[in-house]
């Protein structure tokens, strides 16, 4: 298993701010370190207030040029940068998965999603034209998408490429500039992203990267300059940053945590929900918003919960599943476990002393966990846990299981397994999730369908991908016009 670092000189993360790598004004670093090893393979610049001024000025500075090109121009150089990003696919994988923990695949996956939304963005050159019309005799309405100006992205550790590019490449080919505050646990991805929108051709200032922690969030969020500011990771953080900003009069959507369930009814095909539950829940070690952390068993279906259980008893940490981001998080999810244990559930299938891969003993490691028959009041049915652990809540019913859905305080996901179409559409139908998956147990929607939850899974309007993210990232213009006096005058003329 490479890492990134080892044998090898570790990589210094300083800002990308006008176009060229540039150190902290404080000169202050922290260490990177892979949660595969628990060593450093790099180190990370801290910004301040003074690197945000600097990053935010170059962005600015660059804003009128942008503003001006032609949304095919600016087509044309995310054309390059996507060429670009596939040409260097296997190293943007590397990458990923030795900062955040998970697999080689799986960081290889992350990089093609994050192409669709690109992908997406180069359509905008053809879909998104505004349009103009005769209203009324003699007089026309035209309207435009206008860019905000200078915008911002503040993103989490568990992925480094896909989640920025949920935000830059549609923001930037509206004609913002963008500058992108990533995870000071995973800034080797940014970086190298930074560098190919250099090689792409993106002009000096269009797209910025500035590290650091809660200091330069909080002078980023703040600043006068910064008009709308796009925001993933958990949902106590996801409010706060809502609040701050829109306290200054500012754009935000901030995507916040899950709790998402699964819902397995007895009809469900074997096959399909065994595979399904199990991805779900320790894809990327648990550590993403649209994992699986709550089946809901319906009914007598103890026989899909036995082939779960030893299906992901089976599951290799190391090949099969990454590793857990940091100490810290590591704990955290010990603790889940161990409260739950206390609290009365069962643990069928127990992570906790999980064997590492060999030569890699000092990461940071758990296995897949399960624990079953526990309470809808429970911490761990109701609690992220972000982590491979899935809680299974027993109910006699689907009008049952949809009430536990309902009292859910997260609203990111909730799929049902099922072979029955009335099944599904009833969840469908009756679910508070903004994504629904039938038999699929990550429904996250392929572009141009957006990405968006509700309840204290999202704080403000729009989504972050599709179409809907077109109207956070821009205005609106409406031009009304009349040339001539019209002999047939209307209450428009």
């Amino acid at each position: 298993m490479s890492l990134v670092g080892i044998n090898s000189k570790p990589v210094t993360c300083d800002h990308w701010i006008g176009g060229e790598p540039k150190t902290p004004v404080s000169g202050r670093y922290r260490e990177v370190i892979s949660p595969y090893t628990g060593s450093a393979i790099g180190k990370v610049a801290l910004g301040s207030k003074a690197d945000v001024d600097a990053a935010v000025a170059a962005a600015q500075k660059a804003f009128p040029a942008w503003r001006a090109t032609p949304v095919k121009e600016r087509a044309q150089l995310l054309f390059k940068f996507r060429e670009l990003v596939l040409a260097n696919l296997d190293e943007l994988a590397h990458l990923a998965a030795s900062e955040s923990g998970k697999t080689h695949g799986e960081a290889r996956a992350e990089v093609l999603k994050g192409i669709e939304v690109t992908e997406f963005a180069l359509s905008l050159q053809n879909s998104d034209s505004g349009g103009i019309m005769d209203v009324s005799r003699g007089v026309s309405c035209e309207m435009r998408r206008e860019p905000l100006g200078v915008v911002a992205g503040i993103v989490p550790f568990n992925f480094p490429a896909m989640v920025p590019m949920w935000m830059y490449p549609i923001a930037i080919a509206l004609g913002n500039c963008f500058v992108l505050k990533p995870s000071e646990k995973v800034p080797l991805t940014s970086q190298r992203v930074a560098r190919l929108t250099k090689e792409a051709g993106f002009p000096d200032g269009v797209f910025s990267l500035l590290n650091g922690t809660r200091e330069a969030v909080e002078a980023l969020i703040d600043h006068d300059l910064v008009k709308a500011v796009g925001f993933v990771g958990s949902s106590p953080v996801a409010l706060d940053v809502y609040k701050r900003a829109t306290a200054r009069g500012k754009r935000a959507l901030c995507l916040g945590g899950a709790k998402n369930p699964l819902i397995v009814v007895p009809d469900a095909d074997e096959a399909i929900t065994v595979r399904g539950v199990v991805d779900s829940f320790t894809g990327c070690a648990g550590q993403r918003c649209m994992a699986a952390s709550l089946m809901i068993a319906v009914g007598d279906v103890d026989h899909l919960i036995g082939k779960i259980r030893k299906t992901a008893a089976e599951l290799p940490v190391g090949p099969g599943m990454g590793a857990i981001v940091d100490k810290g998080a590591l704990d955290r999810i010990h603790r889940h476990v161990d409260d739950a244990e206390k609290a009365g559930a069962k643990i069928i299938v127990d992570g906790r002393k999980v064997k590492a891969p060999a030569g890699h003993e000092a990461g940071y490691w758990f296995g897949p966990t399960i624990i079953d028959h526990a309470r809808p009041d429970m911490a761990c049915a109701r609690e992220e846990i972000f982590g491979p652990v899935i809680t299974i809540v027993r109910a006699k019913t689907l009008a049952e299981a949809m009430a536990i859905d309902a009292g859910n305080p997260f609203g990111n996901a909730t799929s049902v397994f099922t072979t029955s179409g009335a099944v599904a559409r009833y969840v469908a139908d009756h679910s508070a999730s903004g994504m629904i998956g039938v038999n699929i147990g990550v429904p996250v929607p392929r572009e141009p369908f957006s990405f968006g939850g509700t309840k204290s899974s999202k704080y403000g309007h729009s989504d972050i991908t599709g179409e809907s993210s077109l109207d956070f990232w821009s205005d609106l213009k409406k031009i009304t016009v009349k040339w001539s006096p019209q002999s047939d005058a209307s209450w428009m003329s």
